[in-house]
């Protein structure tokens, strides 16, 4: 379990977000997290491969986390667990200034973790940035 100081540090280091499974349906929890951190002031790069070249709150959708020119500092992952170790594995091959994966509230895969922080990079499980940035940031 990550530590409550790990994750504060987290949220105050982290500036620009890859969130992959973004939503365009505002109903979902993916369109709400990525709303709310918009709104705390992370800059979001939503990844889906079935809106990319879309807008989605603002922001240009890309289709894989390889389509980002720019450095990313957290991938935060909407995906089905079992679609983890690719998303793990392409983050750690094309975001070469990654410092943390966060997967979300239900997701969690030890393997790729490990890999991850085998690489240097932060891993924060089965947790949600909108439940934890005002718990401890505000």
């Amino acid at each position: 379990m990550t530590a409550d100081s790990q994750i504060k540090d987290i949220l105050s280091r982290t500036r620009r977000i890859a969130l992959v499974g973004a939503s365009a349906n505002p109903s979902r929890p993916s369109h709400e997290v990525m709303h709310f951190l918009l709104r705390a002031g992370y800059e979001v790069v939503p990844v889906n491969p079935g809106l990319a070249g879309q807008t989605l709150l603002g922001q240009p959708v890309v289709a894989r986390l390889s389509d980002i020119d720019e450095d990313i500092d957290m991938i935060d992952i909407f995906r089905q667990s079992q679609h983890v170790p690719a998303i793990v594995d392409e983050a750690l091959a094309h975001c070469p200034e990654l410092g943390v994966i966060w997967m979300q509230i239900g997701v969690v895969h030890e393997d790729a973790a490990e890999a991850a922080r085998a690489r240097g990079v932060d891993v924060v499980m089965n947790r949600c940035p909108k439940i934890e940035y005002p718990r401890l940031m505000t």
